[in-house]
């Protein structure tokens, strides 16, 4: 047993330092970004910002709004191949560049991934998702992915630790998702004790990504859009947001009327709603690891949207940054004391 004594932090410890700006308006912040990855031979460019792969998240119906803005959709492993089949039937090249296709690490996850990229072969992005990314089966599953796909941008996590990023991108993967346990709906740090700071996470597995030439993705714990600022002045490549996109008439889950408002259901994806819906229950040998809320109907994604974006040009307008790559090298965090914390979140 040991010890890490070094003080870690999440969103809410730390603030932006502004500092002087020569940008006149929020409308001169260039948020687009283009990459190159460490294996795939692709080149992206878009505004750096996914929805998660959760069934509540992750739709066709979400992509084909966010494509729109250039933001990415990492859809969920949950549809089957007709379903794929007559998405597929609608997408278009500019489409094609926004999109990822998820997939777990079983058999039968494998053979269901292989029939929808024969199926779409012009899909560029492959999620391979679990939330425990530190076993030895997952890379073993990240590095065949990488033989059989040598083309396809492989994203992989989760994990929180400069140490295992750079095993995973030496295994294939090009763009790591870092984070357990922030999620709204996610109660893995209740249930098992495990997890890492998202900021601190962020900070670590960025510079350990970045010293190989791959990129990162911060997954999960992002409630305000000053939040996602924070984690790309942290350092991360990519933001992927659950709950904030949650609860719109792109979202999955069931509508709920209660008391003459709306609602619509959001789930962690080891939840037992979602085990219940996908797997038939929670297997015996395990523990649901996520919570089932009720989110106020939030009308089209497209306002979200809105908020989110003019949040982050105007965080890049305080710190003087003209484009998103500038940001973290823009950054000055301030560590918020304890008092101040607890008036900040409020």
């Amino acid at each position: 047993m040991r010890i890490e004594y070094d003080i870690k932090l999440g969103f809410k410890d730390v603030m932006f330092r502004p500092k002087r700006s020569t940008l006149k308006s929020r409308s001169e912040v260039n948020l687009e970004r283009e990459f190159k990855f460490l294996h795939s031979p692709l080149t992206w460019k878009g505004i750096p910002i996914m929805a998660a792969n959760m069934d509540t998240v992750g739709t066709f119906e979400m992509a084909k709004a966010l494509t729109n803005k250039k933001l990415f959709t990492a859809i969920h492993k949950h549809y089957d191949l007709t379903e794929w089949k007559v998405f597929a039937e609608s997408l278009t090249p500019e489409t094609e560049n926004f999109i990822a296709v998820s997939t777990g690490i079983g058999q039968h996850d494998s053979e269901k991934l292989a029939q929808i990229i024969k199926q779409n072969p012009n899909i560029k992005f492959i999620c391979i998702d679990v939330a425990n990314g530190y076993s030895e089966h997952f890379a073993n599953f990240v590095k065949h992915t990488r033989e059989l796909y040598p083309e396809k941008v492989i994203i992989a996590g989760n994990v929180v630790t400069g140490e295992m990023v750079e095993e995973l991108l030496l295994c294939g993967a090009d763009i790591i998702k870092v984070g357990i346990g922030p999620g709204s709906v996610c109660t893995t740090r209740v249930k098992t004790g495990v997890g890492y700071p998202q900021l601190s996470a962020i900070i670590e597995c960025a510079d350990a990504a970045h010293g190989l030439g791959g990129q990162i993705i911060s997954d999960g714990g992002c409630t305000t859009p000053g939040d996602i600022a924070k984690a790309f002045g942290a350092g991360a490549d990519f933001v992927m947001l659950g709950g904030m996109l949650a609860g719109h008439d792109e979202s999955g889950g069931q509508i709920i009327e209660k008391n003459g408002k709306t609602y619509k259901q959001f789930y962690g994806m080891s939840s037992s709603t979602a085990m219940e819906k996908h797997v038939g229950g929670v297997a015996e040998y395990r523990a649901s690891e996520g919570k089932t809320v009720e989110v106020d109907y939030k009308g089209p994604v497209e306002y979200t949207l809105q908020d989110i974006l003019g949040g982050i040009r105007s965080t890049c307008t305080y710190v003087g940054a003209a484009r998103l790559k500038e940001l973290t090298k823009r950054t000055t965090f301030i560590r918020v004391n304890e008092q101040e914390n607890r008036i900040y979140t409020k």
